[in-house]
């Protein structure tokens, strides 16, 4: 396939400046590309690698100046590189389809329309599969589980009993849904199970990554909100609600009965205790700890989790340690030498 600049424009409603009728083959990153693929740069801090990339033409945002390469300049260059990597390198997963005569399916399941259950997967009874979801090999759905249309489900994923999945929903391989939250009264040194009664609700358009677990409520449910992605290594805890649009990254745990808002970022490693609440448009720095609530727009870092900006002048602070020492030492040698001459008078 090859696409001229000034087509590839009117695709993701951008302008070009320089050569419109420049060919284009492909797409790729600005590093790895080479001739006649077209690439994107996001952050104008990057800028030099433009004169470096072997691309054909690069997209950007009209903060970059000075391109000696063809470029096509729209509001988000990310999302706008998406459409084109769509176009040049569709989708060949080659996803199974039909029911595999191996999967076992229970009494009183619901199955839609398109609907494709790979190799020795287990669906439990009553439960309810909408049109064109795809459950690969090796999956167990719990009984009365209710899983939205166009979800698709890879390999090796647990979802219990009595979980609710909306639509367009992905959920990568080795993920657990529906585990028992961890609850335990002590009692005499000895730990006594609380049975966890509730459930799970994963909305519309999330997508879950690899070896993640969303624990089930206590009593009522743990909610993921709608349009919220979370990477692979996470741990939800019981009746932890997740709002919408969120972005939670790798090796996240969140204890149980916590509130984080909508739009709200998680950074890697970064955990949370029970029973706080984040507020909207939250952002987590990386491996930080974060110990009571945050208001909503705020962004926090450190262990203890504390205000970006406090965080940093603390850090410049503690950069500044091994002079502090000198001077204290010095300072305490003057001290010592003028109590000394006052001795002797």
């Amino acid at each position: 396939m090859q696409k001229t600049l000034k087509e590839i424009a009117k695709l993701i409603d951008g302008r070009v400046v320089g050569n419109a009728d420049t060919l284009i083959t492909g797409a790729s990153g600005i590093r790895e590309a080479a001739e006649g693929d077209i690439t994107f740069l996001a952050n104008s801090k990057y800028s030099s690698l433009m004169e470096k990339t072997r691309a054909a033409a690069i997209i950007t945002s009209s903060d970059v100046q000075g391109a000696t390469k063809p470029i096509i300049l729209t509001e988000n260059p990310s999302l706008a590189f998406v459409k084109i990597i769509s176009m040049f390198t569709p989708d060949d997963a080659g996803h199974p389809s039909g029911i595999d005569f191996t999967a076992v399916i229970g009494k009183n399941v619901s199955l839609g329309k398109n609907v494709t259950i790979g190799a020795y997967s287990v669906i439990g009874d009553n439960a309810t599969i909408g049109d064109n979801v795809i459950i690969y090999a090796g999956c167990y759905i719990g009984h009365h589980t209710k899983i939205g249309s166009q979800t698709l489900i890879y390999p090796h994923v647990s979802i219990r009993e009595r979980i609710s999945i909306g639509s367009r929903v992905i959920i990568h391989s080795g993920a657990v849904i529906g585990s028992d939250g961890f609850g335990f009264a002590t009692i005499k040194g000895a730990h006594h199970k609380i049975p966890q009664v509730g459930t799970v609700e994963i909305h519309d358009d999330v997508e879950i990554g690899a070896n993640v677990t969303v624990d089930r409520a206590r009593f009522d449910k743990t909610v993921i909100g709608r349009g919220t992605k979370i990477d692979n290594l996470v741990q939800i805890g019981h009746n932890v609600i997740i709002g919408e649009d969120s972005l939670i990254v790798a090796q996240v745990g969140v204890s149980g009965s916590t509130i984080v808002g909508k739009n709200a970022i998680l950074g890697g490693q970064s955990g949370l205790v029970g029973h706080i609440t984040l507020g909207d448009n939250v952002i987590v720095t990386a491996q930080s700890g974060v110990a009571k609530s945050v208001p909503a727009d705020t962004m926090v870092s450190g262990y203890p989790a504390r205000p970006y900006m406090t965080t940093q002048r603390v850090n410049a602070s503690l950069q500044n340690l091994p002079k502090l020492f000198d001077l204290v030492k010095e300072l305490k040698k003057k001290i010592e030498d003028l109590e000394a001459r006052l001795d002797k008078k």
